[in-house]
């Protein structure tokens, strides 16, 4: 009931037909089961890695442990696999991701939104048409090129199929077209360039969609498994995923209880930027028109 009272206010509470209080209660019935169901795999994770190994052999679906083992469970994580290395190799790709995808995707959003050429509506409609395009498509092309180039097992080849991204040109376009065209105009007048009302007016506008692609962004490369198991074969240069395909076929064999605190130590990142950002997330989603 708590999100039930923060939308409707006592007073308005009362004065409601019992109808439309009972579908509010209704609706948000469904949305609190929706988010059990959701974090239930999360929080059976959680208590996992902190159960002895014999009761999770056992099959209990006692959701407390009888015994606290998360002090072993996690040193031994950390001891067995090199988690924080993995983790920094997927900060590394996440950042550059998102550093050259920015860079590429908003000035041209910003063409498509604001400028006027000859073929804007094609490129609009081949961005639309990438929407469709599966990443799984262009894998054996890419992988060709950067097998030939000897770029194989290094961080740009993790990088480089997705400094493209037609979701951000999509989402930076419906954001911009909501900004009004008088205040460009103005800055034209003034002898301001382009590129300068893009970056200096325009974009500061859109930092709540910024920040929610970045989330996109971030959450998408961090549990990538499918490229990197392609183009990555030293350790040195796994990133979450992959690095947990190495650590649950090293020395610790049937060990759910380490390998659960692992994926515990990988996933909490990614909750707490999540977190963080929640509001910008939810506004840069509601600002772009896209439901």
């Amino acid at each position: 009931m708590t999100a039930l009272s923060q939308t409707v206010s006592p007073a308005d509470r009362h004065s409601l037909p019992t109808g439309a209080l009972a579908k509010l209660v209704l609706v948000h019935a469904v949305l609190i089961a929706g988010a059990i169901v959701m974090l239930l795999p999360f929080a059976w994770m959680l208590l996992t890695s902190i159960r002895p190994p014999g009761e999770i052999v056992s099959g209990s679906l006692n959701p407390i442990p009888g015994q606290f083992y998360g002090a072993e469970n996690y040193s031994d994580a950390l001891s067995t696999a090199p988690l924080l290395h993995f983790m920094l190799n997927g900060a590394i790709v996440c950042a550059g991701i998102l550093a050259v995808q920015l860079l590429v995707s908003i000035p041209a959003a910003y063409a498509l939104a604001k400028l006027r050429f000859p073929g804007r509506q094609l490129f609009f409609a081949l961005v639309v048409v990438g929407l469709c395009v599966p990443v799984q498509v262009p894998a054996l092309p890419l992988y060709l090129g950067l097998a030939y180039s000897g770029l194989l097992d290094s961080y740009f080849a993790l990088m480089v199929p997705f400094f493209l991204s037609v979701f951000a040109i999509f989402l930076f376009r419906q954001t911009f077209k909501t900004f009004p065209d008088e205040i460009i105009h103005a800055a034209r007048i003034d002898g301001v360039g382009e590129m300068e009302i893009l970056w200096r007016i325009v974009v500061p506008s859109a930092w709540p969609a910024i920040a929610a692609f970045s989330i996109f962004s971030i959450v998408a490369h961090w549990n990538d498994l499918y490229w990197p198991i392609i183009v990555i074969q030293r350790l040195e240069y796994a990133t979450p995923p992959l690095g947990m395909l190495f650590f649950a076929g090293s020395e610790v064999g049937n060990s759910y209880g380490s390998l659960m605190a692992g994926a515990v130590i990988i996933t909490a990142p990614i909750i707490l930027i999540f977190l963080i950002a929640r509001r910008r997330f939810v506004q840069g989603i509601t600002m772009t028109g896209i439901k």
